[in-house]
């Protein structure tokens, strides 16, 4: 693990905390950082490390895992409701909160932090064709479900996608830019690639609540074990049946266990979903987080090697 890359980390969501505390920033700013990085950082990161990518058949399983977690999630999210009786609008949640991990914003930063630039290009690969179009079409439906909204088409989800920065780069990057680009252009891809880490931070510290939902204890519980731990641990022989090995494993098993997506907790409390849960779910996730990801990467490491 870079002991640097992981003290910025620390340091700006504090920093973050702090500013949130003070009131030192407007109140707009983590949405403006995150469009930033929506529309600048990620994209530079996408072009920057997917051409660097080497297909092989073992990859699908990189874009396959994050679908069949969502199927585990769907049956273990149907069982605790069932055992603890959780409200329809917790079980939403939970349904959202647990298959859709921050696999961008976060899992960037915090694979490069941890398993080194060189497990960044399947990072993006279980991000772009994973955890993002599940977004536009499981997160999509489990809104209009849940939320009251009418299902969206085809045509809606498709846009959605098309509408999404990071997708253009990631094609570009598939077809026309070369592994190796001419040094301006490398050099000023990876400025921007790096700014990702310390911008998204400093938005999740402004953001982060953990205002502990008294009577929801038992489904944050739930929500923070099944994403934070049964998630990874299942992603773990799942690699190893698609014959994943070396950075592509420790990748895929630590993308796995990113804490919950910020994006989905968000449109869950845009649709009254449980809105201390899902809030609840971000804030002591990504606090967890710190701890449990390197413990992954720890794990991963040892069978790696």
């Amino acid at each position: 693990m870079a002991f640097d890359a992981f003290a910025l980390i620390l340091t700006m969501l504090a920093l973050g905390m702090v500013f949130a505390r003070l009131r030192v920033f407007p109140d707009n700013a983590a949405d403006v950082l995150n469009r930033v990085v929506l529309y600048v950082c990620l994209p530079a990161a996408v072009l920057t490390y997917v051409p660097r990518l080497h297909v092989d058949a073992s990859l699908l399983g990189v874009v396959v895992t994050p679908w069949i977690l969502t199927a585990a999630t769907i049956a273990l999210v149907a069982l605790a409701t069932r055992l603890f009786g959780f409200r329809r609008d917790e079980h939403a949640v939970l349904l959202l909160c647990v298959a859709l991990c921050n696999s961008s914003f976060i899992g960037y930063p915090m694979v490069r932090a941890l398993l080194g630039e060189h497990a960044l290009p399947y990072a993006v690969v279980y991000d772009q064709f994973g955890t993002f179009v599940l977004l536009s079409t499981f997160g999509l439906y489990v809104l209009a479900r849940y939320g009251g909204d009418a299902p969206p088409t085809a045509r809606e989800m498709g846009l959605r996608i098309l509408k999404f920065p990071p997708v253009w780069a990631l094609l570009v990057g598939l077809t026309l830019m070369p592994e190796q680009p001419p040094a301006w252009i490398g050099g000023a891809l990876q400025k921007l690639a790096d700014a990702l880490l310390p911008l998204v931070m400093l938005a999740v510290g402004l953001t982060i609540q953990l205002k502990l939902p008294r009577d929801e204890v038992k489904p944050l519980a739930v929500g923070l074990l099944l994403r934070l731990l049964v998630m990874p641990a299942l992603a773990l022989p799942l690699s190893l049946a698609f014959g994943m090995s070396g950075e592509m494993l420790q990748a895929n098993v630590l993308e796995s266990a990113m804490p919950t997506m910020i994006t989905a907790a968000a449109l869950a409390i845009s649709h009254q979903l449980a809105p201390r849960l899902a809030a609840a779910l971000v804030g002591y996730g990504i606090l967890l987080s710190l701890a449990t990801l390197p413990m992954w990467a720890w794990v991963v490491g040892r069978l790696a090697a």
